[in-house]
């Protein structure tokens, strides 16, 4: 069965939850990529994750534990995982490539961080020509110097509501 739609999981790695500076609701994240992981798998969509490397000493230091991916969604066997050095996820990674290996014309996308690599990667995608849907409830991010997590979770979604079909999860697994 061909079918033409991806979930994309940006940047869900062990270091985002560091206990010392948690993630925005971290948990229940973590709980709403695991549904959304089964209701693709169920329906044959390709799950890709996003995994982001930095350099020497980051906590997102490739083969590092904090740059693994979170053990609580872990890629299966046939999943794919793009490696990625900016916020686009398009950017000098095969990710394209992949997608149109796969006939893909769809992504739903997921992950971290709200304000940077979720808002580059749906906005390139838009750009590429891909349809995309962004999760209401399925990103996140921190508290920066001026906004709560909660607001800038909130904005992006008005704002990215330009760029892609944004959705509750609900709209997604049900």
């Amino acid at each position: 069965m061909a079918d033409h739609t991806a979930l994309v999981i940006i940047d869900v790695q062990r270091a985002m939850f560091d206990e010392s500076d948690p993630v925005y609701q971290g948990e229940q994240l973590l709980r709403n990529i695991q549904k959304l992981i089964g209701a693709a798998r169920d329906v044959g969509h390709r799950v890709i994750y996003i995994q982001h490397s930095e350099g020497t000493g980051s906590p997102l230091e490739r083969g590092t534990a904090g740059w693994e991916i979170h053990p609580s969604i872990a890629p299966l066997e046939g999943d794919l995982i793009v490696e990625k050095e900016t916020p686009d996820s398009f950017h000098e990674t095969n990710l394209q490539a992949i997608l149109q290996e796969f006939g893909v014309t769809k992504l739903i996308l997921t992950g971290m961080q709200t304000e940077l690599c979720v808002d580059t990667t749906c906005r390139r995608a838009f750009s590429l020509g891909y349809t995309v849907q962004l999760i209401r409830d399925a990103h996140s991010t921190w508290n920066s110097s001026v906004l709560r997590a909660e607001q800038i979770i909130e904005h992006h979604n008005s704002v990215l509501s330009m760029f892609a079909h944004v959705v509750d999860m609900a709209h997604i697994t049900r």
